[in-house]
């Protein structure tokens, strides 16, 4: 699930999680800059701030890490409760955290917490359809009718006319579910969310929900992110396998890769430990009030946005995926191939994968999530060799999280 942008909650920065990340990154490099030009008079500060506890304790990481941490200091100081990064290169693992993992307690963001991804899950799932497509089980090319004989239909909307590939790379012209003013209002704010937040919800809810809109275009006609298309994925790959979408990643990605602290919720409430706490800014009338809304209903995601795992475990995966160890190289360079994101030129979208580009050039692959009371990021070079994924505990502050990809990657 990637959240969308609305003006007037706190759930912000995140228009789609992808979209977002060359968003973010735009503005880094000055704050960057800002960040080491005031170095001693920000060092000052952190030892009047609850997030520098434990500072000592960090003194020892990689210095080729400090300006991430620096970054990962600044957001905590701007008001995100707490951030847990893993970073993977040539000099090797670097875990760190900054902040509070649980407001009322003061306890730290743990390095090992587990958190919900959001978005990032599309990756897996785009990566399960293409193991599917290199078994000869379907194509790239076959329409969603030939696969969901029936389901895309009414209001304009045409599954004949939309194929799998389209999906994958939002091409579709179908209407993201989470713009439903409706929806938003009964599950995403206020009330609504604190009400409705255990309520069990079948991904054919959510398709019903955007079929009852007009698509946007033609299918092809351009780039729109919409968290439906991943919702008709994760019924293809059950209509293609014959059991859940849940056991498809499990079996193929998860066991695999040895991927310890990454599950599928399913219908669960419960966030598995160790974990933090999540946070969010659920009222417009009070943007000053946090609510703790670690748990809900993980069916709520469902194959947009449901997994949860953790820095390292993501890295592990994006690392596995560049490296061409879970696909043969047709379907990477399929999944690679990317279209163009309108009003992003730092970015463009593959299969379920995204391309960006930082403030210094450098060019990275992988996603970025959004879920009520949490925002990730999980990106890595071209070739896996150069890898960072971090984790904020709240969904307020979007806008802060490319200064930590600018610090780790122009820094």
């Amino acid at each position: 699930m990637a959240l969308r942008k609305r003006t007037r909650t706190g759930v912000v920065g995140i228009v789609a999680a992808a979209v977002a990340a060359t968003a973010f990154v735009a503005p880094a490099r000055a704050d960057s800059d800002r960040a080491s030009a005031d170095r001693d008079r920000q060092a000052s500060a952190d030892r009047d701030h609850p997030a520098s506890e434990g500072r000592s304790q960090r003194a020892s990481a990689d210095k080729s890490h400090r300006a991430t941490q620096r970054a990962m200091d600044a957001a905590v100081r701007a008001g995100t409760p707490g951030i847990a990064a893993q970073a993977r290169d040539a000099r090797g693992v670097w875990s760190s955290t900054a902040g509070v993992g649980d407001l009322a307690s003061g306890a730290p963001r743990g390095k090992n917490d587990r958190f919900r991804v959001g978005s990032i899950t599309k990756s897996f799932v785009a990566t399960v359809l293409l193991q599917m497509e290199a078994e000869g089980k379907l194509d790239l090319d076959d329409t969603v009718e030939r696969q969901l004989p029936g389901l895309v239909r009414g209001n304009g909307n045409d599954g004949r006319k939309i194929t799998v590939r389209q999906l994958l790379n939002h091409t579709s012209g179908l209407f993201d579910y989470l713009a439903d003013a409706e929806y938003s209002k009964t599950y995403l704010e206020g009330d609504g969310y604190l009400t409705h937040r255990y309520d069990t919800l079948p991904p054919e809810k959510h398709v019903a929900v955007a079929l009852s809109h007009k698509p946007l275009f033609e299918p092809g006609a351009k780039h729109s992110y919409s968290n439906t298309n991943y919702i008709l994925a994760g019924l293809i790959i059950e209509r293609t396998g014959g059991r859940t979408y849940e056991a498809e990643v499990r079996d193929r990605i998860i066991k695999p890769l040895k991927l310890k602290s990454t599950t599928n919720p399913g219908n669960s409430i419960h966030l598995p430990g160790p974990s933090s706490r999540g946070y969010a800014k659920l009222f417009p009338s009070d943007p000053d009030r946090i609510d703790d809304i670690t748990e809900m209903n993980g069916s709520q995601g469902w194959a947009d946005g449901d997994i949860v795992s953790t820095t390292g475990d993501l890295n592990r995966f994006y690392d596995a995926l560049l490296r061409g160890r879970l696909l043969p190289p047709e379907q990477l360079k399929a999944m690679k191939t990317t279209v163009a994101v309108p009003d992003a030129p730092d970015m463009s979208y593959g299969l379920g994968l995204s391309r960006i580009r930082t403030s210094c050039g450098t060019t990275l692959w992988g996603h970025g999530g959004g879920m009520v009371g949490w925002l990730s990021m999980a990106y890595s070079t071209e070739d896996g060799r150069h890898q960072l994924s971090y984790s904020y505990n709240a969904d307020w502050d979007g806008g802060s999280m490319g200064a930590i990809l600018d610090a780790e990657y122009c820094e």
